[in-house]
């Protein structure tokens, strides 16, 4: 029996290594391909590369756990040590440490109780960081113009925020949309916080003047998103004043704690971020009616204090009179004074007087008499001799005018010839058989026709035997600036 058991053995397959390894990692694969998980987290480690790397354990037994880059961010919790959660995933090997481990995708708290320690842990982080100081706080506008409101456009507590707005103070609601429950109202909730915080001023939508954060009742789970860390960071990041009114009054979130006010209910938060404009009104008239009485009471006072110092002042009859009296007195004098005046002038122009005579203005008039028939004398001379030299020149000037006028033969018989171009014939033989002319006589001009033809020109001088000594050329006539007649 032995040699059979050592041949049986012999005859075994042998596996490498690795070959075995991995058929476990198959065979849990397949047995434990989607496990529920309940216990406690411990060793939970954030790793640089995303990956999350903890153990879940309970009072008798424990195991590794990994959530890979992927499904970190699809879990409904952060994985903190001590937390009681529960998980899924798969069962697997880790081949190269012969040890087994559960890859995790999804993750929640096991229970309120886990939720709620969650939340006593962020809560006084958040708090050591100094995000729940009220110094940090800030007021809310008295007035204001533009109140945003971030919650879910559908349910009763739109409605009832606008209804209370619109009662107490008429103004501008900018509503941002959100969803208020699950995995994505925080990420909604934070990015219309920041949107908000980002509008210009100046820009074609309007800046809130105070944001309103509200939600109805509900479980602890049901406003769990408003307990993130992210969306409480958000709210203590931005520069808009926020009203956080989340649940009832006794209902009580993260960022209840990081925001400037607090509201038992979202009414109350409308409540808060609005005043009563008739309030207002009745306030402004109560603040019309005291200034017009305080006024009033001022006037008065005046004028009790003007009467008490007018009882010391004297009386105006005796001031005036005593002023009649002193003017009364001075236009009495006022006559005498004024002859008195009038005499000493007199006086000083009769003194004066006797030295003044017509001879004293009759000398200097004669002097300058004198002078004039001085000069009247000599430049007599002188301007006849320039007339008499004038007058000469212009005789010369007219019997000039009378020698070159061209009408002047014409008064003695002459006539011009003129062709009908306006021209002038100076010459007969110029002129054409059958040709017009125009002939100008002193009284008046005729027209006229050539006839004939011209006469020949009269035969050469013949010399003589003996011919004459010759004369002397004429010198050339002397230039002359008189015109031709024609």
């Amino acid at each position: 029996m032995t040699d059979v058991a050592t041949d049986t053995d012999s005859n075994a397959k042998a596996y490498s290594v690795s070959e075995l390894a991995f058929a476990l990692k198959r065979t849990l694969e397949d047995a434990y391909g989607f496990v529920r998980l309940r216990g406690e987290l411990s060793k939970v480690t954030h790793h640089s590369n995303g990956h999350v790397y903890l153990t879940i354990k309970d009072e008798r037994a424990a195991i590794d756990g990994v959530v890979w880059k992927g499904s970190v961010k699809n879990l409904s919790i952060r994985p903190q040590q001590g937390m009681e959660v529960v998980v899924t995933g798969k069962i697997t090997t880790y081949p190269a440490g012969s040890r087994y481990q559960m890859v995790i995708e999804t993750m929640e708290a096991a229970g309120v109780g886990a939720l709620l320690a969650q939340l006593e842990r962020l809560k006084a982080k958040l708090h050591g960081e100094g995000l729940f100081e009220q110094a940090r706080k800030r007021p809310l506008p008295t007035m204001p113009a533009v109140v945003g409101v971030i919650t879910s456009p559908t349910g009763a507590v739109i409605r009832d925020i606008l209804h209370r707005i619109r009662d107490r103070w008429p103004c501008r609601v900018i509503v941002w949309p959100v969803v208020v429950q699950g995995d994505a109202a925080a990420g909604q909730v934070a990015n219309a916080i920041a949107r908000f915080n980002a509008m210009a001023a100046d820009g074609p939508v309007p800046r809130p003047d105070v944001l309103i954060v509200a939600r109805g009742g509900g479980s602890v789970e049901d406003l769990w998103a408003f307990n993130d860390e992210a969306l409480a960071r958000a709210v203590a990041a931005g520069t808009i004043p926020l009203i956080s009114a989340v649940g009832h009054e006794t209902d009580t979130t993260l960022i209840d704690f990081v925001s400037d006010r607090r509201a038992p209910t979202p009414t109350a938060a409308a409540e808060m971020a609005t005043p009563v404009l008739a309030e207002l009104k009745a306030y402004i008239g109560d603040l019309s009616g005291r200034l017009h009485r305080c006024g009033g009471r001022t006037v008065e006072d005046r004028r009790g204090r003007v009467e008490h110092a007018g009882r010391a002042l004297a009386r105006v009859p005796d001031l005036v009179e005593m002023a009649a009296q002193r003017f009364n007195l001075a236009s009495s004098r006022l006559g005498a004074g004024l002859s008195r005046n009038v005499a000493a002038h007199h006086t000083d122009l009769v003194r004066v007087s006797s030295r003044l005579s017509p001879g004293l203005l009759q000398r200097p008039q004669q002097v300058h008499a004198d002078r004039l028939a001085r000069l009247v004398l000599r430049l007599k001379p002188a301007m006849e001799r320039g007339l008499d030299r004038t007058a000469e020149r212009l005789s010369s000037l007219a019997k000039l005018y009378a020698s070159v006028d061209p009408s002047a033969p014409l008064k003695r018989g002459f006539a011009r010839v003129h062709r009908p171009d306006g021209s002038l014939v100076r010459e007969g033989a110029s002129l054409v058989s059958g040709e017009g002319v125009k002939l100008v006589f002193a009284d008046q001009s005729r027209e006229a026709t050539i006839d004939g033809t011209p006469s020949a020109p009269p035969p050469p001088a013949v010399p003589s035997a003996a011919p004459k000594p010759a004369r002397a050329p004429k010198p050339p006539p002397a230039p002359s600036n008189q015109g031709d007649l024609f």
